[in-house]
């Protein structure tokens, strides 16, 4: 039988770049209301451009936030800290329009029930540790280490923003080649994009890719227009929300359509998508299936699921519609459910919107532990 053979690619960017940067100002505002209120409720997007940031939604909670101070905070920590980056966390304007949850949906989370319709999707495969598809895994480690080298002075002269882009060859649905890499990385002016060039190479591409993914003259694409000066915020408006594959599987799985930055854990948007890759994780690991992803929907007020759905894609070893049975067993789906399982009312937020939500070893991440492994082992009699 002849292979099936085909390239899949996937993106990631910096903590720097105008989107991510709204992500990371609208969910570190959730955490300051889940640090001092958890049952808050919020639903906060940011937007910006040179010189301004907006910080706009709904908020209902007990405590004071002082948006200005952490929007001010999280621009400064990414390091937009000169005006000569266009961008500055000290002179920038922070504008607000926050207004209460309408009542209309607060009757129906009060009583425990979805804040909205809608779909989520949760996937797990085991072309890498961590579950996760290969081309988004190497495009956000990728990414990771173009801030870490910024962050450190090995490379002094990038700036915050940029992206990078990773395309993986597969072979009978397994991962063998990386075969392109791609890199925008911005920086101060006048620099040698040669000197860029090579130092990507050794500083950024090499401690990430495995040399056994390569072949010798693998292209490595470096900032194609030729310079990357003018970034961030001065370069493009950002806005939460606008990066939602790269915060999920790299386009390798099914979307739901909704973002996650900004929203506390009783949107189902939010804690949906994280409760189903934990299943789709345990059900991978427990070898039940090669790939698993499963989609869980909801009505508005409703605390049951309005459906749960699996697919295995061929790679599992018992039954589909089995596997559905038991998770559907085990596993509680309504929002009250997936909050207490992953202990969601927490400010743990802020680090999951740069780097993608998911395939990543932090403590605070519970939906990715590995705690249902032996139980579902146990239920498919393996």
């Amino acid at each position: 039988m002849s292979s099936k053979s085909y390239q899949f690619t996937s993106e990631s960017v910096t903590e720097g770049h105008p989107d991510k940067l709204c992500d990371q100002v609208s969910d570190a505002v959730l955490d300051h209301v889940m640090r001092e209120d958890p049952t808050g409720r919020v639903a906060i997007e940011t937007l910006v451009t040179t010189g301004t940031c907006m910080v706009a939604g709904e908020m209902t909670t007990q405590c004071y936030v002082p948006v200005d101070e952490v929007a001010r905070g999280v621009i400064a920590d990414i390091g937009y800290t000169r005006a000569k980056y266009g961008f500055d966390s000290e002179t920038v304007g922070v504008l607000t329009a926050i207004h209460a949850q309408s009542s209309n949906i607060a009757a129906g989370v009060d009583t425990g029930g979805a804040g909205d319709q809608g779909m989520m999707f949760g996937f797990a495969c085991d072309d890498t540790d961590t579950y996760m598809p290969m081309p988004i895994h190497l495009a956000h480690r990728l990414a990771e280490r173009l801030a870490y080298v910024r962050k450190t002075g090995e490379l002094d002269y990038l700036r915050p923003d940029g992206k990078t882009q990773v395309t993986v060859r597969y072979e009978d649905d397994r991962p063998v080649e990386v075969t392109k890499i791609l890199i925008a990385a911005q920086h101060r002016r006048g620099m040698n994009q040669d000197e860029i060039l090579s130092d990507m190479l050794q500083y950024v591409i090499e401690p990430i890719v495995p040399a056994d993914m390569c072949k010798p003259g693998l292209p490595c694409l470096v900032n194609r227009t030729g310079v990357f000066e003018i970034g961030g915020p001065q370069a493009d408006t950002g806005l939460t929300g606008r990066k939602i594959i790269v915060d999920t599987y790299g386009g390798y799985a099914r979307h739901g359509g909704g973002a996650f930055s900004g929203k506390d854990p009783t949107k189902v948007d939010r804690s949906g998508a994280y409760f189903a890759r934990y299943v789709a994780k345990n059900v991978v690991a427990a070898g039940l299936a090669r790939k698993c992803e499963i989609e869980v929907s909801y009505a508005i007020g409703d605390p049951d699921p309005f459906s749960i759905a699996v697919f295995c894609f061929g790679t599992e070893v018992i039954p589909e519609d089995r596997i559905a049975k038991i998770i559907g067993a085990n596993f509680d789906f309504s929002p009250r459910g997936m909050i207490r399982h992953l202990d969601l009312q927490r400010p743990i937020f802020r680090k999951t919107a740069a780097y993608g939500h998911f395939g990543r070893d932090d403590k605070d991440f519970t939906w990715e532990r590995l705690d249902a492994v032996e139980m579902l082992k146990e239920e498919a009699g393996l």
